[in-house]
């Protein structure tokens, strides 16, 4: 299936900001509002950033019926979710893309909105992994922002190049980005939310898990033959992981390569990917290759 990219946006049209999982307040978003005003766009503020149900944004059909709000305005020509958290699963379902399949719009954040980037995906349209307006102004996080906007903006492409890394495994491949939180990529698998990994470039991060359960989650994507049929293999940032008081014995990206060796297609470790300040953009559905040699790793498109 061929995938669409929605219009690069232009100064002056509108985008929303809406929150499909975790409770956000409008004042933690006024500098990200800020930001986005200068780069020329209006912003408007979903329901949902005034909702508040336990640790979610809103009860599900509210935060579910903002989401569908926003898909269906003509007038809002991206949709930036706010933060991550847990809840875009419990959503997801509900949701009818006939309106955005008509008029595609930009849908950006990472984290538990890679249940939308796949599901976007799996209907044959891009999305961005990229920074959420929670997180706009980490320090160290300028060059993940800026790479943001580029998407955004229908920007070239930056490459990104890091260093070599013992676990790489070399060789050069080309397919279209797939992937991000790898917690929520098991969680999907076997629903419609669930993109193909056959031929495409598989990203890979995730935060706060314990390293078993690392294991566990690649386990099932092996046993499910999902890896099967990947083109190459990114690895992101596994930040803040946690041990059992008997170790598991293994490092996360260590648990990765325990899974890759079974395959051939080539790796590369260290990306900037993810749960770090340093979350370098990336278009999920966009075609890019993959290069690991002895220099270290590189993706370009």
């Amino acid at each position: 299936m061929p995938v669409q990219f929605p219009p690069a946006l232009q100064p002056g049209q509108r985008v929303a900001i809406v929150s499909p999982a975790r409770k956000i307040s409008a004042a933690e978003l006024a500098p990200a509002v800020a930001t986005l005003e200068s780069w020329g766009l209006e912003v408007v503020l979903g329901e949902s950033i005034a909702g508040d149900h336990h640790q979610f944004a809103g009860p599900d059909d509210l935060r579910r019926a903002d989401f569908q709000r926003q898909l269906d305005d003509p007038s809002i020509r991206a949709i930036l979710c706010a933060r991550g958290g847990y809840g875009t699963a419990r959503i997801v379902d509900g949701l009818d893309f006939t309106a955005f399949a008509q008029q595609p719009k930009w849908v950006a954040g990472f984290s538990d909105i890679t249940v939308l980037n796949s599901h976007l995906l799996a209907l044959g349209h891009a999305s961005i992994h990229g920074v959420m307006p929670v997180l706009f102004h980490q320090e160290g996080g300028e060059l993940a922002l800026e790479t943001l906007r580029r998407a955004l903006f229908g920007e070239t492409f930056q490459p990104i190049a890091v260093p070599a890394h013992p676990l790489n495994r070399p060789g050069t491949a080309t397919g279209a980005l797939v992937g991000g939180n790898l917690s929520l990529l098991q969680t999907i698998t076997g629903t419609p939310s669930q993109a193909s990994f056959a031929g495409r470039i598989l990203f890979l991060e995730d935060l706060d898990e314990y390293l078993y359960h690392i294991d566990r989650m690649l386990l099932h994507l092996h046993r499910s033959g999902q890896l099967a049929g990947l083109a190459g293999l990114v690895v992101g940032h596994f930040s803040q992981m946690r041990d059992n008081t008997i170790p598991f014995g293994v490092t996360a990206e260590g648990i990765i390569d325990r899974y890759a060796q079974m395959y051939d297609f080539p790796v590369g470790y260290g990306f900037p990917i993810g749960h770090e300040a340093d979350n370098l953009t990336l278009v999920v559905g966009q075609e890019v290759t993959l290069t690991v040699n002895d220099a270290g790793a590189r993706l370009t498109a």
